[in-house]
């Protein structure tokens, strides 16, 4: 009706759940695609199943948009899906070779059929391979740089964390301002000058020529922001731009949960990442640190550049830095970061590399240094403020490890 503001609620079941629903309750929906015509179109998703009867070759087909009763047994001529093929006997070796199990058929009733284990884990496989895209789809829509977000998994079973939203900057809790209303900006024609933002602050411009970071930790970095004469190109804008670099959150096959690796070879003092999450006071992350706890996971980092009055948290709220594990010899490095917010109990933490790192390589910081937090989960995907709690034991493997997270 007129006057009345239209409201749209994401739907967060995929396009192929609402098909499947659709067909299964036999309901027709021409805005997802279920029509007269499309109740003929078939497309494999994946291959749950394999036989052989009377010579014949047949594999279970789920097909895509359908729900599971529909699925149906097609001889392997008819099939063509030579990636769902190569994806069912890749799922088959691996499940094999984990349990040391040389025969994956039995015989039963003269049909030589798959071990229902083995069916089982080929299906789950598929199911995570198909979550693992779409979360993967998912994160590159939200995010606000160029750069790539992959996922991987190639350890074990595990799919997209189940409550976890990605954003690309602090989410303040209420009444907390992340932005304390900045009006002016440097009049520098060529950044830096005499007065740009870093010496109005007080401190030395933070980046040299090339763009990468020349001052040590516990120095913060003064960009120029929204209201500053500078354009993009500002050689004095770096943080800002987000994460340059392809990044691939991937499983690590140590008992450390999700990792992230870089896919580009990152030089030296050159930003990686923001941390972002949920801005709360301390007071509340005392509180939400005691019920992480009971959990196993907490990913508070107290902002203490210049007081210990806010924390952030990135436990349900965070971009792809909610990922990236300790190392008590690590890659990155933490620094605080003022840009549209000169307040200083609210910098925003960036993530720096210490030294040259190579594409494929893991990237990590120690939740320990200066500027950081410590990990007290039973996991290492935990960051809180330092409490008096159980020693938790590091696997960050490095050579000078220190043994233990907190």
């Amino acid at each position: 009706q007129r006057g009345w503001a239209a409201w749209y609620v994401p739907c967060l079941a995929s396009l192929e759940t609402l098909q499947e629903l659709c067909r299964k309750e036999n309901l027709r929906c021409k805005s997802i695609g279920i029509t007269n015509r499309s109740l003929k179109s078939y497309e494999v998703e994946y291959l749950c199943d394999y036989k052989v009867e009377e010579g014949t070759e047949y594999y279970l087909v789920k097909w895509k948009g359908w729900p599971e009763s529909s699925n149906t047994w097609e001889p392997q001529k008819n099939l063509k899906c030579p990636l769902a093929l190569q994806n069912f006997l890749s799922d088959k070796n691996e499940y094999l070779s984990r349990v040391r199990e040389g025969k994956a058929l039995k015989v039963r009733n003269h049909v030589k059929a798959l071990k229902p284990a083995v069916a089982d884990y080929i299906v789950k496989k598929a199911k995570q391979r198909i979550a693992l895209q779409r979360w993967k789809e998912e994160l590159n829509r939200k995010k606000n740089h160029k750069a790539m977000i992959l996922v991987e998994n190639t350890v074990d079973l595990e799919g997209p964390p189940l409550d976890f939203y990605y954003i690309n900057e602090y989410k303040p809790a209420p009444g907390i301002n992340v932005i304390n209303g900045i009006t002016t900006g440097c009049e520098c024609a060529d950044c830096p000058a005499e007065k740009c933002c870093p010496k109005e602050a007080g401190f030395i411009l933070a980046y040299n020529k090339k763009k990468k970071l020349k001052i040590q930790p516990g120095l913060p970095i003064y960009e120029c922001n929204s209201f500053c004469r500078c354009g993009p190109d500002c050689p004095n804008r770096i943080v800002q731009k987000g994460t340059p670099y392809s990044l691939c959150i991937f499983r690590t096959n140590n008992g450390r949960g999700w990792g992230v690796k870089t896919l580009q070879k990152i030089k030296m003092n050159s930003f990686v990442m923001e941390y972002v999450g949920e801005v709360i006071t301390s007071e509340e992350a005392e509180r939400r640190g005691q019920f992480y706890d009971n959990q196993g996971n907490t990913y508070l980092f107290d902002l203490d550049y210049d007081s210990d009055e806010f924390t952030v948290d990135a436990a349900r709220y965070g971009n792809v830095s909610h990922f990236v594990n300790h190392s008590c010899d690590p890659n990155l490095q933490v620094f605080n970061v003022f840009i549209d917010n000169l307040d200083l109990r609210l910098p925003r933490i960036a993530l720096f590399s210490t030294r040259t790192i190579k594409a494929g390589e893991e990237l990590t910081f120690d939740y320990q240094m200066k500027g950081s937090i410590d990990l007290t989960s039973d996991s290492a995907d935990g960051l809180s403020p330092s409490r008096k709690r159980i020693r938790t034991v590091c696997k960050c493997g490095a050579v000078c490890c220190r043994g233990y997270l907190n």
